[in-house]
């Protein structure tokens, strides 16, 4: 995708939901010294261009039920079956990222499972018979910090 070219406003904004997703827009326009309405097309011009990709409500996994975060580094007997797999990985709830990356690992996967035997039940009943030729678990203890990237204008 080509970077997309952004103004001071743009960044302004950028910065400003970045610390706070629900800031009201009147609010942001009020800081930004700008209309309402301004706000309002400047935003969906952000999601048109892919800046922005919609906004979450972020759900503490522990706090309903998922205590085990993990992460799970996929070497795959068929390598040219990225695509199949990823859409097998689509219909699992519990997996919520997929990257593909370099390295060692095919695929990497983070997921939530309640427990240690929802893992184990996981990786058995579900991530095996994705053509898989083995795997790599870490298992995450806490979360430390996660946080947005931050928001600077590149003046080039």
């Amino acid at each position: 995708m080509a970077k997309a070219q952004l103004d001071s406003l743009d960044y302004k904004i950028l910065q400003t939901l970045s610390t706070n997703g629900r800031k009201p827009f009147l609010e942001i326009a009020r800081e930004c010294n700008v209309s309402g309405a301004a706000i309002h097309q400047r935003i969906q011009k952000l999601m048109a261009l892919g800046v922005l990709r919609g906004s979450e409500c972020l759900i503490n996994p522990a706090s309903v039920g998922y205590d085990t975060c993990a992460y799970i580094g996929f070497f795959l007997k068929d390598p040219s079956k990225f695509d199949e797999v990823v859409e097998k990985l689509k219909a699992i709830p519990e997996v919520v990222e997929v990257h593909f990356t370099t390295g060692q690992y095919d695929m990497f996967i983070k997921l939530y499972a309640r427990n240690n035997d929802h893992l184990l039940h996981i990786i058995h009943e579900q991530l095996q018979g994705l053509g898989l030729a083995r795997t790599e678990s870490l298992i995450s203890f806490k979360e430390v910090f996660k946080r947005q990237l931050p928001i600077v204008e590149n003046k080039e």
